[in-house]
This record gives C-alpha cells, structure tokens and sequence, in this order.
C-alpha cells in the first residue's frame, strides 16, 4: 500500500480550535480524536473504514487541511468526508444572524465555529446511546471501551483510531456488552441498531433520501432509539435544520438565551426556535458551544453587546 499526503482547502471562515473543541470536552472515545494538533476519524469506502489523519493548517480566513491517508486508492472518498467534517454556513443562518440579537451577537463572538458532523452512522447511534441519561464524559469512557474491545484499529501518521463494525457487533452477545458498564438495555439497544445496519433497515444513503418525519419514523423504530437520537441524526449526521428539542443541554442554553435561564419545555422550545428555519443545526450548534464558553448570557445582555439586530453580520 502506498500512503498519501495531501491538502484540503475549505471555505472559511473557520476556527479549528473552537469547532473541535467537542472532542476535548467530552473526553477521548478513541473514535473522533483531536488532540489540539491532529484529528483522527475513519470513513467507509462500501464496508471498509478507512483511517485518516489531519493536521490544521491554514488561518481563520483560508482553513486548510493536511491529510494523511494509508493507501492512496482511497483519496478521493477520503477528500470528500475531509469536505464534509464542518456543518456548512446557509444563507439563511447569514440572515437569522441579521434578525436574532442573541444569533448574531453568538455569530461574532465565536466567529468561524462550525458543527462538526458525524457522517458514520454506526458511530452516531452508537454514540447517541452511549449518552442517554449520563454526562459526555461517562458516555465518552464506555464508548471508548466499546470501540477498544469490540473495534477494528487503525494507525495512520502515527496516530491510532478504531471504527465500529455492524457485522461484528451483531454477533457480540449482550453479557460482554454489559461488561463493559453498560446497562443492560443499552447493551440490547447497541446490538438493536447494529443488526438494523447490517441488515439494510438503516443506512446512511436511505436516510438521506426521506423526509425529516420518515427518518424519525424509521429510526424510532428500532428498539432503544426515541426521538432525541432521530433529531440528532437529522442534525448531525444528515445536517437537516432540526432542533432536538428534547435534548437537556439544548433545553438549558435555550432557557439561558430565550427564557432568562428558566428551564422551557421542548415545545417552547420549538416555539422559541422557530424563526431559526433553514440556520437551525447552525445556530443550535452555536449556542450549544456558547453555554459551554460561558458567553450566552441573555437576550438583554445580547442587545447590549449588538448595537443593532439588522447590522451586517460577517459569518
């Protein structure tokens, strides 16, 4: 095999740092790995992952990435997940930033913060599971000795990462699952959607081609997932507009930006987030990242700090 060294130009801006600042937070899952140097994924080619590492490169304004990848065949699938890693900017968030106080004062702020996506849809349920009802930094450890245990490695510019396989975790039974702390439903919940994987009932290509309300459906309908991980996956790994408005950490930065730190209901918070159409995974992202920086504030501090809602605003 012949490995391969190449760049990736991206359209800016973008802030490397703060956009991958989730993986830090969260804790290491082996999986999506960024060090402050290196981010370190895996992409399918068919059924095959395949590693590749990045080393940023390039400023706020002309971000690049140079990629490291272990046989060159796989280049041109690897160059388009490369393309697909930050959520892009629509229009429709450069207008919401024009009329939203809090949007736009967020939007200067932490200007370049993009949404990373999570385009592995194992991995995304997986990781969707791992964090129901626990903090990120629990569900990150025992995601982390799912992919260790049960994984395939993978090393790549000297970096180790590990993927998920539907295939091998089918036939892991419940009890080795469990041994690694999870609870027992998850561990018939991860078992669940890999048999839904591997079987064809969910993948990535179908998803993609259905509206919001049939992902939902579709994805609720495999044992152990609800309608918080369908409204992650539309976000997230398809990109869609979708708020998860039952998420607790969207309920709290919403509560802290719409409702002057009262906890809303995920109705009201639909209600609140309505104006945000086709900016929502954006802006969603965006507070999200704001609650963790201790910048959300509320929106009497965001009047203050914007001097006018409809000014131009530089994304």
């Amino acid at each position: 095999m012949l490995s391969s060294e190449f760049e990736v130009s991206l359209e800016g801006p973008i802030d490397f740092t703060a956009s991958l600042a989730i993986f830090r937070r969260s804790g290491d899952d082996m999986i999506d790995r960024y060090d402050g140097t290196w981010l370190v994924r895996t992409t399918r080619v068919d059924r095959r992952a395949v590693a590749y590492a990045c080393r940023l490169a390039g400023d706020l304004e002309r971000p690049r990435l140079s990629v490291t990848i272990g046989n060159v065949r796989d280049r041109d699938v690897v160059e388009q997940a490369v393309r697909m890693i930050f959520l892009p900017i629509p229009r429709e968030f450069v207008e919401l930033c024009r009329v939203d106080p809090l949007v736009g004062r967020l939007a200067q702020l932490h200007r370049g913060f993009r949404p990373v996506m999570q385009s592995d849809l194992l991995e995304a349920l997986v990781r969707c599971i791992s964090a129901q009802q626990v903090n990120l930094k629990w569900a990150s450890t025992v995601h982390r000795r799912l992919a260790e245990t049960f994984g395939r490695r993978h090393r790549v510019a000297g970096q180790t990462v590990y993927s998920l396989d539907a295939e091998r975790l089918v036939a892991v039974a419940g009890a080795e699952i469990r041994a690694l702390q999870f609870t027992n439903r998850k561990s018939e919940y991860l078992i669940n959607v890999a048999r839904a994987i591997a079987d064809g009932e969910l993948s990535i290509e179908m998803l993609t081609a259905l509206p919001d309300d049939e992902v939902i459906a579709r994805i609720t309908a495999v044992r152990g997932l609800g309608r918080w991980t369908a409204e992650w996956i539309l976000a997230r790994t398809l990109g869609r507009p979708r708020v998860s408005a039952f998420d607790l950490g969207v309920r709290k930065a919403v509560g802290k930006g719409y409702f002057e730190g009262r906890m809303p209901s995920s109705q009201e918070v639909r209600e609140a987030t309505a104006h945000w159409g086709g900016g929502a995974a954006v802006a969603q992202g965006l507070i999200l990242h704001a609650q963790h920086e201790r910048t959300l504030g509320t929106p009497a501090t965001a009047m203050a700090a914007q001097s006018s809602a409809r000014t131009q605003i530089r994304v």
